[in-house]
């Protein structure tokens, strides 16, 4: 169910709107789709965050309307009956507004969380998106000369520069969101000088995942890809490796699955010992066989070699979903492994046309 379609749903169920048919059903939905479970999960939070919210802000509004009738007995200069009652009671209720104070702005802080994904409001989880050296470039160009007025502009460099990878012989690639977040245009390009122009055709910033579709008219398509993609959970301690772009030149780096869940438990992701750069975003993870079974998203700052990928099942069941809605066209994913029986460097041979740095424009 896709996120713009489940929000209505999400808001009737748990608003008790929905009839004993209608809840058994999305109740065995929720049991069969993870992600949608995360996301009732995190709304209802968020409601009862806010719910918690307003009843401190009641609490509030009636102490400062007794604290204003106060005010105004003192001004009269008449006895007043709250005065009695302040004066009894004032140690009280100015530890009661502390700490209505004090949940108020903790209420705000976690609603304004809630409200991002939380790997984008902790420091110690760092995306791989690599700024490009525009610096370097602009020497580079000043010394070739072709600054001058006489010669056409130099093309214009990209901002910020990731992974991504074919998922369909016919030009649909996937990187992270985070990867083109805030791109005017977008081209990828891979190791034997391929370059096209892409478009997002969906975003996924919970999952960090983004496809994207080539719109070059002279695109005839990659070939038959020659790995496939994992649909169950890989094994603790397998071996795994990937194939990035932390710099111009393609990168293999390699490791194991030290763990089933991600950062701080994100059971959506792996832990992987490889240690990555930015740049690396987007990239496959595969496992000795050449199956894909993730999408290299981050790492855990200060902790070398902690870094996670989203599992290959989120990417599948979203290419799914999108199909489903119209909103792609059906993917022919590919079914033959070519790489299972290959060794390491004829595994990477195959690999390398079909991974690209994705360089985003804005």
């Amino acid at each position: 169910m896709l996120e713009y379609r489940a929000y209505e749903e999400i808001e009737r169920y748990l608003n008790g709107q929905m009839t004993a048919e209608e809840k058994a059903g999305f109740e065995a939905l929720l049991r069969a789709d993870v992600r949608l479970a995360e996301q009732v999960r995190e709304h209802r939070q968020m409601l009862q965050a806010l719910k918690g919210y307003g009843k401190r802000q009641h609490l509030r509004q009636q102490l400062n309307l007794l604290h204003h009738e106060m005010e105004a007995g003192q001004q009269a200069n008449t006895p007043n009956r709250w005065k009695v009652y302040w004066n009894r009671q004032k140690q009280t209720i100015a530890v009661a507004a502390s700490v209505s104070l004090l949940s108020v702005f903790g209420t705000l802080w976690s609603v304004q969380q809630m409200k991002a994904p939380v790997k984008q409001q902790t420091a110690r989880y760092v995306e791989l998106r690599r700024e490009v050296e525009r610096l370097k470039k602009a020497q580079t160009a000043i010394i070739n000369g072709i600054n001058d007025a006489s010669k056409p502009a130099p093309p214009r460099p990209a901002t910020f520069s990731g992974t991504g990878f074919a998922i369909s012989a016919d030009g649909y690639v996937v990187t992270s969101s985070h990867v083109v977040e805030g791109a005017d245009s977008i081209m990828i390009e891979n190791k034997a000088g391929l370059k096209y122009k892409v478009s997002e055709v969906y975003r996924d910033e919970i999952h960090d995942l983004s496809i994207l579709k080539i719109a070059d008219e002279n695109f005839e398509g990659f070939g038959k890809l020659p790995y496939t993609f994992k649909d169950i959970e890989s094994e603790l301690g397998e071996r795994v490796f990937t194939l990035g772009y932390p710099r111009e030149d393609i990168v293999f780096g390699e490791g194991s699955l030290s763990s089933a869940s991600g950062f701080e438990g994100d059971t959506t992701a792996y832990q992987i010992s490889i240690p990555l750069n930015p740049g690396n975003s987007g990239g496959p993870l595969l496992d000795d066989k050449g199956n894909l079974i993730g999408v290299i998203s981050g790492k855990q700052a200060g902790q070398e070699g902690a870094a996670f990928a989203i599992k290959s099942a989120y990417l599948l069941q979203l290419i799914e979903e999108l199909a489903s809605a119209g909103q792609v066209q059906p993917v022919a994913l590919p079914k033959n492994n070519a790489l299972s029986a290959q060794s390491r460097p004829q595994q990477l041979k195959k690999l390398k046309d079909y991974i690209f740095i994705v360089k985003v424009y804005n």
